[in-house]
């Protein structure tokens, strides 16, 4: 059964950069649409970035264009979220999850992607 683990989160200044990582286990990832989600406290969860199953596609919430960059490791069954100039508004909980597609709809409809990670903690702060 497919599990996802998100990892690379922490506590980083305003400007500054980092590296999540979304890495599956007990199946591959080549036959799924990633999408990256955050959630800040108090608020609905935000899907922020997808890339689809070949990589060529790729979609981001406006808030994040020019940021951020999604890509993916089919081989090392890994997908990856490059933040960068972050900002405190970026402070979340962020998540990836496998879906069909890529495209601003779908990042609009959470509940159309599966096997939720347990997310990873970013916090942005001086």
């Amino acid at each position: 059964q497919l599990q996802l683990a998100e990892s690379g989160g922490g506590l980083v200044q305003p400007g500054g950069s980092l590296t999540l990582s979304c890495t599956a286990s007990g199946s591959t990832l080549d036959n799924y649409a990633i999408g990256w989600f955050r959630q800040a406290p108090g608020k609905e969860r935000e899907g922020i970035a997808c890339i689809n199953r070949s990589g060529y596609i790729t979609t981001y919430v406006n808030s994040v264009k020019g940021r951020f960059t999604i890509s993916r490791n089919n081989a090392e069954n890994t997908v990856r979220l490059q933040m960068n100039e972050l900002k405190p508004k970026d402070t979340a909980v962020y998540s990836c999850a496998v879906g069909g597609y890529c495209s601003e709809y779908d990042l609009e409809s959470p509940s159309g992607f599966g096997s939720w990670g347990l997310g990873t903690q970013v916090t942005v702060s001086s």
